[in-house]
């Protein structure tokens, strides 16, 4: 469906605007909570006398986990349902894809899972409830995160070159939100009020980007499915052409490889975090900084970078030297790589006595948060290219369901981090990204191939 003229904001159609607050808010409600997720586990909630009473669900669940991986100490568990946590995020996004392309339509998604998430963020305020609300953010977030990133893709018409500059724009929105979260949340749930404080700070932010969203409906594209149903005419459902086969075929490969990318990334809010708290030295004079700030830099470092990495870009595509996107990935997944082996020399310096220098994790973010630029971005815009439009909302939810199998290999992965010598368990991870940026190197060629055609492969 081709995109209506709007009207305009910086060169942009306004409602990306819209898009963009009201993914920065959701995004500061996710993060803020993220935050503070592994450490008020590790710090709090696991290690309270009687827990199995006063935490429901927690013995079923504990019992469960336990019965598959044998016992589990209180890290390795709050790693696994870290892990499994951040995974049903993504897991979701697929089946929330589905019922809004066939029955309520993107907006109408959106709108009912910004409810559910706020619900979900007020309810980790009560120990009680910490599972039920882990459930109620799981669903509201499957419903939210594919529908809002393709209405990015439907402001333009197809070929618009502005398409994959949009997305840079809207990835900014994230990590505007996701910079703030930690020092708003993060510091509240550190401070003496408590970590419930910093997860209704959360709730707060949820709430605030669903009214952005309520008021920016004029400005979004228009649907066909809801056209269809204004106009009462049956929504058609067309066979997939080979042209699509192939384009989706290609996209599905890329997913897989990206599972690799969210395995390694996804450790910086688990094993990375408790490396930060547990390890590193964040004095300043006599003042300790909270070590959920950490998880502010990398979304600092991601609006400071990107407009570096477009122009860059730009610079090179005047050259015609500007990689294809495949290349970018393999890219930004070696970056990866590479940041653990950073790690690995941190791990190696580090004595009880002396904890690490913080250039060690500055620098390993620096280099994660490069290999994100080169891979989470471009991966949006590739699937609203190679997509079906009929289709387009549920293949994102393929794209997220490869960060869902990604996000629970990152919680198996950092169970071993009390298991393995540290060297050994970074080592580890950036060993496994390093060979799939290889093996997509490889693949390459037979991804063009099955696209078929040059103006095809050009959207790789």
């Amino acid at each position: 469906m081709e995109a209506p003229k709007q009207k305009e904001l910086f060169g942009h159609p306004i409602g990306l605007s819209y898009l963009f607050l009201t993914e920065m808010w959701e995004r500061f409600s996710f993060y803020g909570m993220r935050a503070l997720l592994t450490l008020y586990m590790v710090k709090v909630l696991f290690v309270m006398p009687d827990v199995g009473e006063r935490v429901m669900g927690y013995t079923a669940i504990k019992g469960f986990l336990e019965g598959i991986f044998g016992p589990l100490a209180v890290q390795p568990l709050s790693s696994q349902i870290y892990g499994f946590y951040t995974a049903f995020v993504y897991l979701t996004p697929f089946f929330g894809g589905l019922i809004a392309d066939r029955y309520i339509g993107k907006r109408n998604a959106v709108i009912l899972g910004g409810i559910l998430m706020t619900i979900g963020h007020f309810l980790m305020a009560v120990e009680s409830q910490f599972f039920l609300a882990l459930f109620f953010l799981i669903l509201g977030n499957g419903a939210f995160k594919p529908n809002i990133s393709t209405q990015v893709g439907e402001l333009y018409k197809h070929g618009d070159p502005r398409r994959d500059r949009a997305f840079s724009i809207f990835y900014v929105g994230i990590n505007v939100g996701a910079f703030f979260s930690p020092l708003v949340c993060g510091t509240l749930g550190q401070s003496s009020l408590g970590y419930h404080s910093g997860f209704a700070a959360a709730g707060v932010g949820m709430i605030v980007g669903l009214v952005i969203y309520l008021l920016g409906q004029k400005h979004l594209p228009e649907e066909a499915l809801r056209q269809a149903r204004l106009e009462h005419k049956p929504v058609e459902r067309q066979p997939m052409t080979t042209v699509e086969k192939r384009r989706i075929a290609a996209l599905l490969t890329i997913c897989f490889c990206t599972i690799f990318f969210w395995a390694a990334y996804e450790q910086q809010g688990n094993t990375i975090q408790l490396w930060v708290d547990q390890y590193t030295n964040w004095k300043i004079g006599g003042w300790t900084i909270p070590s959920s700030w950490y998880q502010s830099l990398n979304p600092f470092l991601i609006f400071s970078l990107t407009p570096v990495i477009v122009g860059f870009w730009a610079w090179l595509s005047r050259r015609g030297k500007e990689p294809m996107t495949v290349v970018k990935m393999a890219i930004g997944i070696g970056l990866v790589g590479l940041a653990f082996a950073v790690m690995v020399l941190a791990a190696l310096a580090y004595s009880p006595e002396r904890p690490n220098s913080a250039f060690y994790l500055i620098l390993f973010t620096l280099l994660i948060t490069l290999g994100e630029l080169y891979v989470s971005p471009i991966g949006l815009s590739l699937v609203t290219k190679l997509a079906p439009a009929r289709m387009v909302s549920m293949l994102m939810g393929v794209w997220f369901l490869a960060t869902f199998i990604g996000n629970y290999a990152a919680g198996y992965i950092g169970t071993f981090f009390n298991k393995v010598p540290k060297p050994v368990f970074f080592g580890m991870v950036g060993a496994m990204a390093v060979a799939v940026a290889v093996l997509l190197v490889l693949l390459i060629k037979p991804i063009q191939s099955g696209i078929g055609g040059a103006e095809a492969a050009q959207d790789l």
